[in-house]
């Protein structure tokens, strides 16, 4: 039984090989350049920089970042769900209505941002 884990086991020690000697390769030849104020500047594409390195996002961004992701997820979840709807005869209501419940959770996620104000693009 052991044996059939074998490739999973090999799989595994490749992929924190590679890992790490991308790591190690990384830092061995990352120091070998020289460092200037030119170097570490930020290139804007011929202008001269201005502000700090690293804007702050609003929070705002955020929010719509993980808005989107969950009616991205939505998506994703639905399509294997109509593909095999369309295919099922005899468990067709229970697929049904699984999916309708999950779809009702969803929009009540979409109700709650909705009244909170998340999606008010003026604030």
């Amino acid at each position: 039984m052991i044996r059939e884990y074998i490739p999973v086991l090999l799989q595994a020690l490749v992929a924190v090989g590679f890992a790490a000697g991308a790591l190690i390769i990384s830092v061995l030849l990352g120091k070998s350049g020289l460092r200037t104020q030119t170097k570490d500047s930020a290139y804007e594409c011929g202008m001269v920089p201005q502000g700090e390195a690293q804007p702050r996002f609003s929070v705002k961004f955020y929010l719509v970042a993980m808005l989107f992701i969950l009616f991205d997820l939505e998506i994703v979840f639905m399509y294997p769900w109509a593909v095999v709807y369309r295919e099922a005869v005899v468990h067709s209501h229970v697929i049904f209505w699984s999916m309708l419940s999950f779809v009702s959770i969803l929009m009540v996620g979409y109700v709650y941002a909705l009244k909170k104000g998340a999606f008010d693009w003026k604030k």
